[in-house]
């Protein structure tokens, strides 16, 4: 899938073939764009999960809210420590 059509069909082709009959079709964009949304940021943050996951089991425990201290470790503006994907 090379171009911006293409991808933008297959989404609204995967979205007539499992949401029709559960949703109407007006309501495709409020199902899809929070999942495309999360995908990207899974995207953003896949380089340094490895990392952030390493260094948030290195000091668990030691803080509340690791959320600052692992921003500054990584430089990043978010991050997730979660094991799930």
């Amino acid at each position: 899938m090379s171009n911006h059509n293409e991808i933008s069909s297959f989404i609204w082709n995967v979205c007539d073939d499992i949401l029709r009959n559960v949703f109407k079709n007006h309501e495709y964009g409020d199902i899809i764009l929070p999942f495309l949304v999360l995908r990207r940021l899974d995207c953003v943050l896949e380089p340094k999960k490895k990392e952030v996951v390493e260094f948030y089991n290195s000091i668990k425990g030691e803080f509340e809210d690791p959320s600052e201290v692992l921003m500054e470790q990584t430089n990043m503006n978010f991050t997730n420590y979660s094991k799930f994907d």
